[in-house]
C-alpha cells in the first residue's frame, strides 16, 4: 500500500491550494480515504474523509465551507480543494488509508504574505 501527496507548496493569504494524493498498491475504490494535518509543535489533527464511492464526506469543523475533499477512482487519486487559506492552515498534510493504516510523506502547505 502506497500513497503519495502532492501539491503543496507558498501561498498568500485567501488564496487557494489543490493537494493531490496518489495511491496504489490496493483496490482504491473500495476503501475510505482521509486528510490529516500537523502544524508545527502541534498533533496531528483530522481534516477530511470521503467513502469509498465518493457519496459521503466529513470536515473537520476547520475545515467546512473552505475545503472540498473528492476522489476519482479511475486514477486512484484523491483531492483536497482548499480555498480561503489562512495563516493557521500552514501544516505538512498527509493522506491516510484507514483501512491499512497506511500513510504518506505528507505535502508542505504554507500560508503566508
Amino acid at each position: 500500500v502506497q500513497v503519495v501527496e502532492s501539491g503543496g507548496g507558498l501561498v498568500q493569504p485567501g488564496g487557494s491550494l489543490t493537494l493531490s494524493c496518489a495511491a496504489s498498491g490496493f483496490p482504491f475504490s473500495g476503501y475510505v480515504m482521509t486528510w490529516y494535518r500537523q502544524a508545527p509543535g502541534k498533533e496531528r489533527e483530522y481534516v477530511a474523509d470521503i467513502s469509498a464511492a465518493g457519496g459521503i464526506k466529513g470536515y473537520a469543523r476547520f475545515a467546512r465551507g473552505r475545503f472540498t475533499i473528492s476522489r476519482d477512482n479511475a486514477k486512484n487519486t484523491v483531492y483536497l480543494q482548499m480555498n480561503t487559506l489562512k495563516l493557521e492552515d500552514t501544516a505538512v498534510y498527509y493522506c491516510y488509508v484507514p483501512r491499512f493504516t497506511s500513510w504518506g510523506q505528507g505535502t508542505q502547505v504554507t500560508v503566508s504574505s
